[in-house]
């Protein structure tokens, strides 16, 4: 009998080992509004949106502890539209992330599957006090060719004295792989940053190599790359959390509009620039126990001969009802230059015109 409880004392001590050291964990975001947009060719459109503030999701991520500060990891990532209850268009089951790796406390993060690139991360954590979402997010202009990746290969390093680092390399999207050349439709991002108490700043890098194969599929037609670059930083005053953030934007295909071709206004959309920059200047500022004011403005400097610049100002309120839930209010307005044709979004849309307004609610689990 004596034995007999020794041994379920073991195993019930062996299990909660087991639990210990393994976990997964199913989490995500339920987020809609209602959004109302003026100045495009379609007049005035109000709606039903999904993924306002952010973008709606239900993902599942674990970790195992292999022991000697080693760990796997997993994460797995859907969207989904509220309004409708259907799967995002266009995109895979698991279509935000999708990836698998090792983990090491000295090491390093080594993770492999569809992830965001360093490039991204940097405007969305660090550079934009709507934290690309909202009627305010930077997505609006800055450029959209830099989110996430698939076939992503990802390094980030420890953490040394409040410095880290990021270095991903993306070969083609599965299925497009092509045997004439590794460059085509390879990605390759990295950033570095600084991160210790009030203040936060990074540098990012990403490049696009725009090379295709010809028509017959024999050769490599060469056609250069997008290179972007973004130095951001935001700093904690306690009354106030300042913003800013610089991009460079070279070579062909580095500037392209959230909104893609659309030519959203009563005239053809200028060209997307092969040379432009994009600058962010913003703040929070909370409001009572539970409320934040956010505000940013951004400029686009179209360096071609074409000068499509464009500017936005953007003003949003978040109020938390509790630690999860919380409702909002934002509006952006865009003034388009020599037919730019930028649109007011928000996290998960893109917009139909160059000013905007939304109310809704999020929850998180």
């Amino acid at each position: 009998m004596k034995k007999t409880l020794i041994t379920l004392a073991v195993l019930a001590a062996a299990t909660g080992v087991a639990q210990a050291q393994s976990s997964v964990v199913i989490y995500g975001t339920v987020d809609a509004g209602f959004v109302s947009e003026r100045g495009g060719v379609n007049g005035n459109v109000n709606k039903i949106d999904s993924g306002v503030a952010s973008a709606s999701r239900l993902g599942f991520k674990g970790t195992e502890d292999l022991g000697s500060g080693l760990s796997a990891l997993f994460v797995l990532e859907s969207g989904f539209n509220v309004d409708s209850g259907a799967q995002n268009a266009n995109e895979g089951l698991f279509g935000r992330q999708a990836y698998v790796g090792l983990s090491s406390k000295t090491t390093g993060t080594l993770t492999l599957g569809r992830q965001y690139t360093p490039w991204y991360n940097t405007l969305s954590k660090v550079a934009d006090p709507f934290a690309v979402g909202y009627a305010g997010s930077a997505k609006n202009l800055f450029p959209a060719n830099t989110t996430r990746t698939s076939n992503t290969v990802m390094y980030s390093s420890p953490n040394f004295s409040g410095f880290d680092a990021d270095v991903s390399y993306s070969a083609a999207n599965k299925g497009n792989e092509d045997a004439l050349s590794s460059k085509i439709g390879r990605q390759i991002g990295a950033s570095v940053g600084y991160s210790n108490g009030p203040l936060n700043a990074r540098l990012a890098y990403n490049t696009t190599s725009n090379d295709v194969a010809n028509n017959a599929h024999t050769a490599v037609v060469e056609s250069g790359s997008a290179r972007n670059w973004l130095v951001a930083a935001n700093y904690d005053f306690a009354v106030a959390k300042a913003y800013a953030a610089y991009g460079i934007n070279k070579g062909a295909n580095s500037s392209l509009r959230n909104n893609g071709d659309l030519n959203a206004f009563n005239y053809t959309s200028a060209k997307t620039s092969d040379d432009s920059t994009t600058a962010l200047i913003g703040a929070t500022v909370p409001v009572g126990p539970a409320g934040t004011v956010m505000a940013s403005v951004i400029h686009v400097n179209d360096k071609s001969g074409l000068n499509a610049d464009a500017n936005q100002f953007a003003l949003g309120y978040s109020y938390a009802l509790s630690k999860r839930t919380s409702t909002y209010a934002s509006y952006a307005k865009i003034s388009n230059k020599n037919n730019a044709g930028y649109t007011v979004g928000n996290n998960s849309n893109v917009g139909t015109g160059d000013k905007a307004f939304n109310v809704g609610v999020r929850h998180s689990f």
